[in-house]
């Protein structure tokens, strides 16, 4: 069994503008291999969070292809897309501006747990008090609301949703840059004993 489990080759992704094109992600491959990191290093505004959002398929690619566990993400049609989705999720990097503020923090960790069904209500609140605790969240919390958590509380509330199926790949869209440089690197550090602990 091979070691990649994301393949990207001649990824493109252009916008019509009144300019003309923009040449968002232009001609871009690569492999990352399973429990491995791979940074995209560029720019304010050079296409990095353009490549993981298509990659994931948030945005429709222009040209190119990408294949997770060797199965082509661009040509699944919705219903392989859903079971794809289960193994690549994203946490972006303004973690108030991802979370429903009308939510209380145990339905948005639960969320994907019940979309992807077969729970019952019990099973989804013991799954999500579970990974609250793998991040690091008091279970006390779990029917407060974003508002009242800080920037560094948030983004653990982004973890966890992101763990809840189990993903294999990650795509963190700069997850820390809106945090206060005290709180970073213990995101930071919880992101790679969770790489780690589930082989991400």
């Amino acid at each position: 069994m091979s070691d990649t489990i994301l393949e990207v080759k001649h990824l493109k992704k252009y916008f019509n503008t009144p300019k003309g094109t923009l040449h968002a992600v232009d001609d871009v491959s690569f492999t990352l291999e399973r429990g491995k990191t791979l940074g995209i290093v560029g720019e304010s505004g050079c296409g990095k969070s353009t490549l993981g959002r298509v990659i994931l398929r948030l945005l429709e690619p222009t040209a190119g292809q990408a294949w997770l566990n060797g199965e082509n993400i661009f040509q699944a049609d919705p219903a392989c897309l859903k079971r794809l989705r289960r193994n690549m999720q994203i946490i972006f990097q303004d973690p108030y501006a991802s979370l429903d503020p009308r939510m209380t923090i145990g339905r948005i960790i639960g969320e994907p747990i019940e979309i992807a069904g077969n729970v019952s209500s019990g099973e989804c609140r013991e799954q999500v008090l579970k990974l609250m605790e793998i991040v690091g969240l008091d279970q006390q919390y779990y029917n407060r609301f974003p508002y009242e958590f800080s920037g560094g509380q948030r983004q653990r509330v982004c973890i966890a949703r992101a763990l809840a199926l189990r993903p294999r790949l990650i795509v963190c869209d700069e997850p820390v840059s809106a945090l206060d440089v005290s709180i970073q690197s213990q995101i930071l550090n919880l992101l790679s004993r969770l790489q780690e602990e589930f082989s991400l």
